[in-house]
């Protein structure tokens, strides 16, 4: 089984959690730039953290043979925070960068203008540069939520088809589906999706257009979850064929659309990366 996590949070997780990935059949991810849960409160610290995207995680990947891709954006909560907006305004340095496959995690957090603002100059900004957007459907109110999300998609100048609308469930799932744009999930232990509800879907709704993610944060989460999904769709009658198709080559199609994914199998750049080793107690 071939997987493609198309929304995992690496800059979260550790190196044992990239050598079990691969263990697990993982050999390409996406990371969504997100909250980092500590409130930034400068766009120099979105700059170092982009650059970190950008350099250090593909660095920690390649050392066990995962391709690497990132998105770039103002998240939804931050949005908020007048001390972080220029970072709108220097976004365009960073997504003409080759690894930047999507402009995200744009959305909704609470529903505020500051998110409307924020939203609306994004979708333009993935336009101007001919890429897809990850949009992050709000915890709280989906059903709103969602709602509002698609009426600023119909006024902006990105195609359904180049978006995907991340954090469904049962409840925005038909809404989502009628309205011509991708569909991500994403898995986690307690909260959000299950394999099982996974499956259910799946069921409902086929396979065309599905994004199945771990999303892995700092919070109680998995990178495994969507090997877990792809057991439970066999388990449940899918076909293998099914499953390369949710796991990985509809994440490929979707990212794809950018003109910039490399699936290749990654060499490893050497033992170095700025001087800096992920060893730790070694030569």
């Amino acid at each position: 089984m071939r997987i493609f996590d198309p929304h995992i949070h690496m800059t979260s997780r550790t190196t044992d959690d990239y050598e079990a990935m691969y263990a697990a059949g993982v050999r390409a991810v996406v990371e969504p730039s997100f909250w980092l849960g500590q409130p930034r409160t400068s766009p120099a610290a979105f700059f170092d953290y982009f650059d970190s995207l950008l350099g250090w995680e593909p660095f920690r990947a390649a050392q066990y043979g995962i391709a690497h891709h990132c998105t770039l954006a103002l998240n939804p909560k931050e949005a908020n925070d007048p001390r972080c907006t220029p970072v709108l305004d220097a976004l365009p340095r960073y997504l003409v960068k080759d690894a930047v496959v999507a402009v995200g995690e744009i959305g909704y957090d609470s529903m505020t203008p500051a998110e409307d603002t924020a939203l609306a100059a994004q979708l333009q900004l993935a336009a101007d540069h001919d890429l897809p957007a990850l949009v992050h459907t709000p915890h709280r109110d989906k059903a709103a939520g969602l709602r509002r999300t698609l009426d600023v998609l119909r006024e902006s100048a990105l195609a359904p088809e180049r978006v995907v609308l991340d954090h469904l469930n049962e409840t925005t799932v038909g809404a989502a589906t009628d309205s011509g744009c991708w569909l991500g999930f994403s898995l986690y232990p307690d909260t959000k999706m299950t394999p099982d509800r996974m499956v259910r879907i799946l069921r409902l709704h086929g396979t065309e257009r599905v994004l199945v993610n771990s999303a892995a944060d700092w919070g109680r989460s998995d990178p495994l979850k969507t090997r877990e999904a792809g057991d439970a769709m066999l388990a449940a009658g899918f076909s293998e064929d099914d499953v390369d198709q949710v796991l990985w080559r509809n994440p490929a199609a979707f990212y794809g659309q950018s003109g910039r994914l490399n699936l290749n199998s990654p060499r490893p750049p050497g033992a170095l990366h700025e001087g800096n080793s992920i060893l730790r107690g070694g030569e």
